[in-house]
């Protein structure tokens, strides 16, 4: 396990590396639907349901992959249904109303998985709802450091700077960083060219509360097979049996660029 370190040097990622998210997708993409088939399930999952939700400027089309294995792994995947996440926070209380929905439906608590920005919602909606929230995985979140330089963070300003940034929402980014009382797992890869992946790993690691490095890009994060591999062992997982997460071999490893 890796925690960061506060006096770590954040840099934005390199413009090399964030071109070479456009090629390394693809490859991912391919590499998901050949392991997707060859993977064998080890345990039918207990169907609770588990709701994706998509990164910034992204739709439920980019997590249809995700959602498609863990309905195959014995669960019931549920999409956001909020066209394109353009980054407005307000958008939660929407999702704080879908959580409580699926919790009526299934009586039983909800998985979140958040990709990107999607992660730093699923986080923030398990601190409103505890209760209602099983575990929160997040694929290449900031979470950690939400206002570092990022390659997508001058485009969320021009879509957002409209909106002045409330008491509220200032509180509400100060406690990004702090964990919910739920289970995590961080999910970063030191490939990512689009996020520093230090601003994606919990400043603390515990039991509940777990840092885990694949290898690729940001935009390939859910595609990728060591991600399918962690959510399919953590969605087995319940609090009072919870432990961390620990391969029998090691993940599979997709293609790396070099950083300039």
């Amino acid at each position: 396990m890796e925690s960061r370190s506060q006096e770590q040097k954040i840099a934005k990622p390199s413009f090399f590396r964030f071109m070479g998210e456009n090629v390394k997708v693809w490859i991912e993409l391919w590499r998901a639907r050949t392991f997707r088939k060859s993977y064998q399930v080890t345990k039918v999952g207990d169907g609770h349901p588990v709701l994706v939700i998509p990164g910034f400027l992204a739709s439920d089309m980019s997590s249809y992959p995700i959602r498609k294995f863990i309905r195959e792994q014995g669960y019931s995947p549920y999409p956001w249904g909020m066209g394109r996440n353009f980054g407005d926070i307000r958008q939660l209380k929407k999702l704080v109303l879908q959580i409580e929905q699926l919790y009526a439906k299934h009586e039983t608590p909800v998985s979140l998985i958040g990709w990107s920005l999607g992660g730093v919602y699923a986080r923030q909606l398990a601190k409103e709802k505890p209760e209602m929230i099983r575990q929160v995985i997040t694929l290449a979140s900031p979470f950690a450091g939400i206002t570092e330089p990022n390659r997508a963070s001058r485009l969320y300003r021009l879509l957002n700077d409209h909106r002045p940034i409330s008491t509220t929402d200032q509180q509400w980014i100060d406690d990004l960083p702090n964990p919910p009382s739920v289970p995590t797992t961080a999910l970063y890869s030191k490939e990512d060219g689009v996020v520093p992946w230090q601003t994606c790993m919990e400043p603390v690691e515990s039991h509940f509360h777990q840092n885990i490095e694949v290898t690729g890009g940001h935009f390939g994060m859910g595609y990728n097979p060591a991600t399918l591999l962690v959510i399919a062992d953590r969605l087995q997982r319940e609090a009072d049996t919870w432990s961390t997460f620990t391969p029998s071999r090691p993940l599979p490893k997709t293609v790396v660029f070099p950083s300039l």
